[in-house]
């Protein structure tokens, strides 16, 4: 029989809220476990990125398997020797970061936090899960105010470029629970969101790796992802926002613009990407090797 103290995810968000407030109100201190605890953790999150990595072959993983096919199709072939620009490692290292201190405040609001890191395996493809909290499956996620959004108000399923819930559906496959979800926190802001994706929205994770195994066996390409949109008014076309961040946008669309590739142009919100163009727009246009 379950304690009737015992505190489920209904109350996370709100009772990590309460906590940190009361913590600067006085009305709270900190176990100096716990503490030593998240400096424990901290500490092995900033050795473990300042780890040098060497090649590896491309693995699918449970991180990566919800990711577009012709992505990881590119990925399998160009990525191995790859190194994130100093940019993006930082980006990295705070990301983890973030989610240690988010796992400290969920400890310290009072819900149980188990299986850390634990790995799991479906099909084959092994992954890594953040954590349980409650007793189901949690995926925490740093995001900017625009990913934020999506867990804030339970849209991720319909833009999901990443494959976060595949991800989770896959977790949560191999742990045989059902109701877990996302923690996120809005980079920008400090909000907090927790959000339970419904079963159905939930991708069949083994029939989608049975699908994926099969692009890397026959070395088929897969379509291209995603649609261009619109640029304007005049015709003009530019890739989706689910291309705009993918690193092999160049080499996927090398077709385009009559096979003169991406064309990109200077804005002042930044450049854009442009797979047709029948209107040269007025601004700089960026030319790459």
């Amino acid at each position: 029989m379950k304690n009737s103290t015992q505190k489920n995810l209904s109350t996370l968000v709100d009772d990590m809220y309460e906590t940190i407030a009361d913590l600067h109100l006085g009305k709270k201190e900190i176990p100096e476990e716990l503490l030593q605890s998240l400096t424990k953790g901290i500490g092995e999150v900033v050795l473990d990125w300042a780890t040098p990595r060497t090649a590896k072959d491309f693995t699918l993983r449970m991180s990566n398997i919800g990711k577009p096919a012709r992505q990881l199709y590119y990925t399998n072939k160009y990525d191995n020797d790859v190194t994130p620009d100093p940019a993006t490692l930082i980006k990295f290292l705070y990301g983890h970061l973030l989610e240690e201190v988010l796992i400290f405040f969920v400890k310290l609001a009072g819900h149980a936090v188990t299986d850390q890191q634990k790995e799991v395996s479906v099909n084959n493809i092994k992954g890594h899960m953040d954590c349980k909290i409650d007793g189901e499956v949690i995926d925490i996620k740093t995001a900017s105010s625009f990913a934020f959004r999506k867990f804030q108000y339970g849209t991720l399923g319909e833009d999901d470029p990443f494959g976060y819930m595949s991800q989770l559906a896959g977790y949560e496959s191999a742990e045989g629970t059902s109701n877990g979800g996302f923690l996120a926190i809005n980079k920008e802001s400090g909000e907090l969101a927790l959000y339970q994706p419904e079963e159905f929205d939930k991708p069949n994770v083994k029939v989608l790796i049975d699908k994926l195994l099969d692009v890397f066996k026959f070395d088929n390409i897969p379509d291209k992802c995603y649609t261009p949109v619109a640029a304007g008014t005049k015709g003009n076309m530019k890739l989706s926002k689910g291309c705009f961040y993918c690193p092999h946008k160049i080499e996927c669309h090398k077709d385009t613009n009559n096979g003169q590739g991406l064309r990109m142009f200077k804005y002042a919100k930044g450049v854009e990407y442009f797979t047709e163009v029948k209107s040269t727009p007025k601004v700089e246009e960026i030319f790459y090797e």
